[in-house]
């Protein structure tokens, strides 16, 4: 690990158990020349405690920085494809920034626009699903082609790291990461005389641009989600999703790529 990112933020859900075993890590860090930081700002080195969920609202709340690098660490036993780290493997952890045993990763990142107006990053996916007992109507447009109109339950947009989570449920591929695009996929389309679509999930270009105009036809509210977190937003017309120009830097251990993270995740 570079000389010059010393300065650790550590992110986490206050629990007891959970801070017993950060104060052995912070003194660790400490004995090995890193500082801890109160405020994330002043970090070059920002460490999620929890997991994915917990990787995900870290980079959420401290902005999607582009000057640092993020660290997933794990509490449970469960595999985590944001998160290379188990919080009981202390040594290893250090040895592995002491001895360059890791490397630099970079995800995509894509921007939802809604209403011309605000504009949210997603790391994993963004979904925009029907908040009534009623299907939401959606007319997908690919750049400026008029592409399908849909009816069902909501459409996801997700990342390649976004394609093992949600959209993976729902039968979407997973993607390699080093692939600059998104994925569409449907919840429960309706396909009838009137409403066609095409019935499976599809990759764009990150140089395409994904432009969904809600009918307003009383879903006018639907839910925004934006990875693990829920917009309710009044009258959704437009949502607009590109891929972005920012990428999330993580820190991984040489021998453990992402295909294997998949391998051990799901197989």
């Amino acid at each position: 690990m570079s000389d010059q990112r010393r300065n650790l933020f550590f992110y986490y859900h206050q629990k007891q158990e959970l801070s017993d075993k950060l104060d052995s890590l912070f003194q660790l860090a400490r004995d090995n020349d890193f500082h801890i930081v109160e405020d994330s700002k002043e970090a070059n080195i920002i460490i999620a405690v929890g997991g994915d969920g917990a990787f995900l609202q870290a980079v959420r709340k401290t902005g999607f920085r582009q000057d640092c690098l993020y660290v997933g660490i794990r509490v449970e036993n469960e595999a985590g494809l944001y998160c290379d780290f188990h919080i009981d493997d202390h040594d290893e952890m250090i040895e592995a920034m002491k001895n360059s045993e890791v490397e630099v990763r970079k995800f995509p990142v894509i921007d939802t626009t809604i209403n011309n107006e605000s504009t949210f990053s997603c790391l994993n996916e963004c979904s925009v699903r029907s908040t009534l007992i009623k299907s939401i109507v959606i007319d997908v447009y690919i750049d400026e082609l008029h592409f399908e109109t849909f009816r069902g339950d909501g459409l996801i947009i997700a990342t390649p790291t976004g394609s093992t989570a949600y959209n993976k449920s729902i039968n979407g591929s997973v993607v390699d990461p080093k692939l600059p695009c998104f994925q569409i996929s449907e919840l429960a389309s309706l396909n009838n005389n009137r409403y066609r679509t095409l019935g499976s999930s599809f990759i764009l270009s990150g140089e395409r641009s994904l432009h969904l105009k809600v009918r307003q036809d009383g879903n006018d509210y639907p839910i925004i989600g934006m990875d693990n977190e829920a917009f309710s937003i009044r009258n959704i017309q437009d949502v607009t999703v590109n891929l972005s120009e920012k990428v999330i830097k993580t820190v991984k251990l040489k021998n453990n790529t992402y295909w294997d993270r998949v391998k051990r995740t799901f197989l």
